[in-house]
């Protein structure tokens, strides 16, 4: 469980980062009129962050789900029969 906490909280701070810089390039260009550039860069990275997200959390799934494939009940092979 460790392990799956570190990936979520690194894609967290990441994608929250990024999101944050993203926002805020986006809102300096659509406020500021000299700077239209920012926002096609801003909703760039703001989509940027929302991938970085839904990556990690694919990765902390996915790692979940291998984990768990290992439990369960063994499977022994039925006798086989002499003719």
């Amino acid at each position: 469980m460790e392990s799956r906490t570190n990936i979520v909280n690194a894609t967290k701070f990441v994608g929250g980062s990024v999101l944050a810089l993203g926002i805020i390039m986006f809102l300096t260009g659509f406020v500021v009129s000299g700077f239209d550039f920012l926002m096609s860069i801003g909703i760039g990275t703001v989509t940027g962050a929302v991938f970085i997200f839904l990556i990690g959390l694919f990765f902390a799934a996915t790692e979940e789900m291998l984990e768990k494939s290992y439990k369960g009940v063994p499977v022994t092979p039925l006798p086989h029969k002499k003719n």
